[in-house]
């Protein structure tokens, strides 16, 4: 880095620690974080260190994870190659607080005094291998090891994009290790602190970023605000949904606001909506009339600092005890041990409309999808050029449905009842597809969005980009999405996946991923709008549903006539008083398998047929075009053709 950009780094880095160490040490005091424990207290130097070298991980994570989501939206060669080195540093010094945070988290939990014997280096590693907490806080340690090689490794835009999601990952394994990942609704509060932790990551790292490699030319100064700004727009949107849901789940009565815990979270709040209203009133009249850099600098200056004050608080949350629940303790149940969630009412008809289990990481995905695919067509539409109502329509359909596959009773019910897990993965690899591709997001996006000419990507780029790999060439293949579609539920059902996803929430997400993904890419195959590299006939792809979608059904089949439970020691120890005994219910699994299954492909059929017979309509069209710009040419050598044909057979006669 210059001298200049190195000058204006630690200038917003020393704002930002300024601002986080002041509202660390007030909420410290509020909340009581670093107060001497009554039972097994370890002393006044892990009680005041814990809190501030997760203040500097947190700081130093941000950095890291916001400049490298920033250059790989935003950044020309030049800013890439400073954003870098910032990433590189920033995950330096992450992983060297990480390492201060991580011994100091084992020697308040287990009691210990740091030594350097071999039972103390025993005990470490053992809680690094054996407890879920260590092994979460080493697994974001080798995140950020990694990330610090491969940032000065990998500089290229491609490489960017790697070391943006390698960021990324690495702030998952503290989302599981927050405050709530031992209470009911641990995917809920999973999800939201991840979101929280993605968001706020990027809109203060990202400004950092920007405050870090900000030149004085208008017009590029300009251009990086407003990229910048469409990035920390979706970053408040995720940062209030998150926040709202992990108030939610934290605080059991309107008491509780009052509460230590309460108070540190309101006064969070405040921040992030100071920032949001700062960002939203300030930052575009300053990229309409920026003509240098000190007005930006002033606001950056200033938006820095109350990130920093809201970092500092947030580290202080993590550190206070949130309010207990005033419900009286009643022994879990033989579900609520494995699930730990209680048991749901009895699954009735009137319950998949009525029951409600929300998952706030796909309803955010969901409406967001909703509301993007909306502003595309309303940029169109300003434009002048048309988009089809019927397309538009497909989409929010699909995006409907999956917002309640993954809200509603399916999620409600699927760790109970197998019938019910497996009616939510028809629906979402088969149904949620086949709504989904007519709606041509590809096309939508490539149209809607101009083309970047700055050496910089941008999510048009990256999308039309991730189109046409090599990867996606071969992924897209119909025979291969085909395999895929119906391999991947024996290989998924038969082997330790199923479990994986059933008892983890990692598991569980990489699940829905899955096997959206999986029937997306099969229906695109066979009935995809939006361009494709492979040229299959139409007799060829209804070919491969026909054989796909026999293949479902003889898996359905065959799960019908099990006579072994799959996950027994899940589905079978339950315990639920109602409903059909764990292998009725399976065999119903395995019915709707093969019977749900058969809408999504008479839908599929139909709409393939009708695109052969368009084709078919607009090549009979195509060729009378030809033919009469050729005055019926082709006519003439056609007849031609035969009358030699029957002048050489005369002649054989």
């Amino acid at each position: 880095m210059t001298a200049k950009t190195t000058e204006r780094v630690l200038r917003s880095v020393a704002i930002l620690a300024i601002g986080a160490i002041i509202s660390l040490a007030i909420g410290l005091i509020i909340g009581g974080g670093a107060s001497p424990l009554i039972f097994s207290d370890p002393g006044p130097v892990v009680r005041f260190g814990t809190p501030i070298a997760k203040l500097i991980m947190n700081l130093s994570m941000a950095t890291a994870v916001g400049s490298l989501v920033l250059s790989a939206f935003a950044g020309n060669t030049i800013e890439r190659s400073r954003l870098a080195e910032l990433a590189s540093w920033s995950a330096a010094i992450w992983l060297g607080s990480g390492i201060v945070n991580f011994v100091f988290t084992f020697l308040s939990a287990s009691g210990s005094e740091l030594s350097f014997g071999p039972e103390f280096s025993e005990s470490l590693w053992l809680f690094a291998t054996q407890i879920e907490l260590g092994n979460l806080l080493a697994l974001n340690l080798g995140f950020a090891l990694l990330l610090s090689l491969s940032a000065l490794a990998l500089k290229s835009q491609l490489g960017g994009a790697i070391n943006a999601a390698i960021a990324l990952a690495g702030l998952y394994p503290l989302a599981e290790s927050g405050h709530a990942s031992a209470d009911a609704g641990h995917a809920l509060a999973v999800n939201s602190m991840l979101m929280h932790l993605v968001g706020v990551s990027v809109w203060v790292g990202g400004l950092v970023a920007l405050f870090a490699v900000f030149g004085y030319n208008a017009e590029r100064a300009k251009v990086l605000t407003s990229r910048y700004s469409t990035l920390a727009l979706f970053a408040f949107i995720i940062v209030s949904i998150s926040g709202l849901t992990s108030g939610f789940i934290r605080l059991y009565s309107f008491e509780d606001l009052f509460s230590n815990y309460g108070l540190l979270l309101i006064g969070k709040a405040g921040l992030l909506t100071l920032l949001g209203a700062m960002g939203a009133l300030h930052r575009k009249s300053l990229i309409d009339k920026m003509s240098n850099g000190s007005g930006f600098i002033r606001l950056a200056s200033f938006e820095i600092f109350v990130m920093g004050l809201a970092i500092g608080l947030g580290t202080a949350l993590a550190k206070t005890a949130p309010p207990v629940s005033g419900i009286e303790f009643v022994p879990p149940t033989p579900a609520e041990l494995l699930t730990g969630d209680p048991l749901p009412s009895e699954l009735t008809p009137m319950s998949w409309f009525t029951v409600w289990d929300i998952d706030v990481l796909w309803a955010t995905i969901s409406v967001l999808g909703i509301l993007v695919y909306l502003n595309g067509v309303r940029i169109l539409r300003n434009r002048g050029d048309s988009w089809s109502i019927g397309r538009t329509s497909s989409w929010i359909g699909g995006m409907l449905v999956l917002f309640y596959v993954t809200n509603g009773a399916p999620n409600a019910y699927q760790e109970y009842l197998f019938s019910v897990h497996m009616v939510g993965h028809m629906v979402l690899s088969m149904l949620v597809p086949v709504l989904l591709v007519p709606g041509a997001p590809v096309t939508l996006l490539a149209r809607a969005q101009k083309p970047r000419t700055d050496d910089t990507r941008g999510l048009r780029e990256w999308v039309l980009w991730a189109v046409h790999t090599p990867f996606a060439w071969f992924v897209s293949n119909p025979i291969f999405a085909a395999l895929n579609f119906a391999l991947s539920l024996v290989i998924f059902y038969y082997t330790p996946l199923f479990r994986w996803s059933t008892e983890e929430h990692i598991g569980h997400q990489w699940m829905l991923v899955h096997f959206l993904i999986t029937g997306y890419l099969f229906v695109q195959a066979i009935i995809g709008v939006d361009p494709q590299p492979h040229k299959t006939n139409f007799p060829v792809k209804l070919m491969v549903l026909i054989g796909t979608m026999a293949f479902h059904a003889f898996f359905g089949l065959g799960l019908m006539n099990e006579q072994s439970l799959l996950l027994a020691d899940w589905f079978g120890a339950m315990g639920r008083p109602w409903g059909p005994d764990p292998l009725a219910d399976q065999a119903i699994g395995g019915a709707f398998a093969w019977g749900v299954g058969e809408i999504p492909t008479i839908i599929i059929t139909l709409i393939a047929v009708t695109q052969w017979s368009r084709s078919d309509a607009r090549e009979r069209k195509r060729l009378d075009r030809a033919s009469d710009r050729t005055f019926n040419q082709d006519v003439t050598d056609y007849n031609e053709m035969f009358e030699k044909l029957n002048q050489i057979e005369d002649r054989r006669k």
